[in-house]
């Protein structure tokens, strides 16, 4: 039996020895394996950085464009009442004109009438005259 009992152990050393050595993973097989998707992460960060950069541009842009249109609107509305106030300002003028006209209709009325009285009046001094 001292013969079975060294088997025994021997194979047990024999298998616990060929369990470790292919077990086990040196420091080289594992950088190996993860240095490359290290790279990989580290190059997908990278693009998220970028893309975070691009997007917060964008976002800086939109407000500016936000901004622009606000006073778009702005300057559009002080157009509008810019636009009302001349109107109301042509319309006046052409009320003032049609005013005038007719004011200068009656004053070459008058001036003709003016006329008339004064040379009926030269014709009416020149009979007291010949009288």
């Amino acid at each position: 039996m001292k013969g079975g009992v060294k088997v025994k152990k021997v194979i047990l050393l024999v298998s616990l020895l060929s369990l470790l050595s292919f077990g086990c993973a040196t420091k080289d097989w594992v950088r190996q394996q993860t240095d490359p998707l290290a790279d990989r992460i580290n190059r997908l960060e990278a693009k998220v950085l970028a893309i975070e950069s691009r997007v917060s541009a964008l976002e800086g842009k939109a407000a500016g464009i936000d901004e622009a249109k606000k006073e778009a609107r702005e300057a559009r509305a002080l157009a509008q009442e810019a636009m009302k106030k001349a109107s109301d300002c042509c319309d006046k003028a052409d009320a003032a004109v049609k005013k005038a006209e007719a004011a200068a209709e009656k004053a070459e009325a008058a001036a003709e009438k003016a006329e008339l009285a004064a040379k009926k009046a030269g014709k009416a001094f020149e009979l007291q005259q010949k009288k």
